[in-house]
């Protein structure tokens, strides 16, 4: 079947003398592996085209239950050049990518998340080298919200009841959100989530950005996203993208 599509490159690497192997986030297939033939030749018809985190038209070719399709074309519509001109920027994009490379299915059509990578991208290539972290955090929960595992911080997570507003409450990451005063002390280990943080949480995983984070702030916010990332999606295996992102420090001064 041949499918033009919108795609967004998520990964690249090298495949014999003249080729290249690319992983792509599409909107009407999921997240698809493909070979690109002849993209290392000098006068290569993809050029330039195939670099990270590039936006544009994708014409596959796909077989079903194969692993590696075939990538005939790659019109290129926006090339986000900003990601790579900024340490900041190019580690949150990367961290991006790689949620979606490891969580998102493939084959299956999934606009919803791939407008959301989009949009956190956009986000993060527009951003400063200060507010380049917090893009990366929004887009992330925003990923999470759509990968169907947003975490509960309305109400409890364990008994559903509603929880304050403004207090500072347990974050439970097996529980899969805040507890109320009562189920935290029959859940022990959560972290202390208060209230400002966690109105943080629930603007990114509805796609609203908030105020300039500090950078000790963004840190604290990267290691309860990791964890929780590790609790409910990364089954055991490292997320070495994040893992560079988080221990960098790519806060710019």
């Amino acid at each position: 079947m041949r499918l033009s599509t919108d795609a967004i490159v998520l990964h690249v690497f090298d495949y014999s003398e003249t080729s290249r192997i690319v992983r792509l986030a599409t909107r009407d297939a999921g997240v698809q592996s493909a070979l690109a033939r002849g993209a290392r030749r000098p006068r290569s018809k993809f050029g330039s085209a195939l670099d990270l985190f590039a936006h544009g038209v994708a014409e596959l070719h796909l077989k079903e239950g194969r692993d590696l399709q075939t990538l005939s074309a790659f019109e290129v519509t926006d090339a986000r050049a900003p990601l790579g001109l900024e340490l900041e920027r190019f580690a949150s994009a990367s961290a991006l990518a790689e949620l979606v490379l490891r969580f998102g299915a493939a084959e299956d059509a999934q606009p919803g998340l791939f407008d959301a990578l989009a949009g956190a991208l956009d986000a993060v290539s527009a951003a400063s080298a200060r507010q380049a972290t917090e893009a990366g955090l929004a887009g992330a929960w925003r990923l999470v919200s759509e990968l169907g595992f947003a975490p509960a911080l309305s109400h409890c997570s364990s008994c559903h009841t509603p929880v304050p507003t403004g207090a500072e409450l347990s974050f439970n990451h097996a529980a899969g959100g805040v507890l109320c005063a009562s189920c935290a002390r029959a859940h022990p280990g959560g972290r202390r989530l208060p209230a400002p943080e966690r109105a943080c949480v629930d603007a990114w995983s509805r796609a609203t950005r908030v105020s300039d984070l500090e950078p000790r702030s963004a840190r604290a916010h990267q290691r309860l996203l990791h964890e929780f990332l590790q609790q409910h999606l990364a089954d055991g295996r490292a997320l070495r993208a994040f893992d560079a992102w988080e221990s960098g420090g790519w806060a710019a001064p």
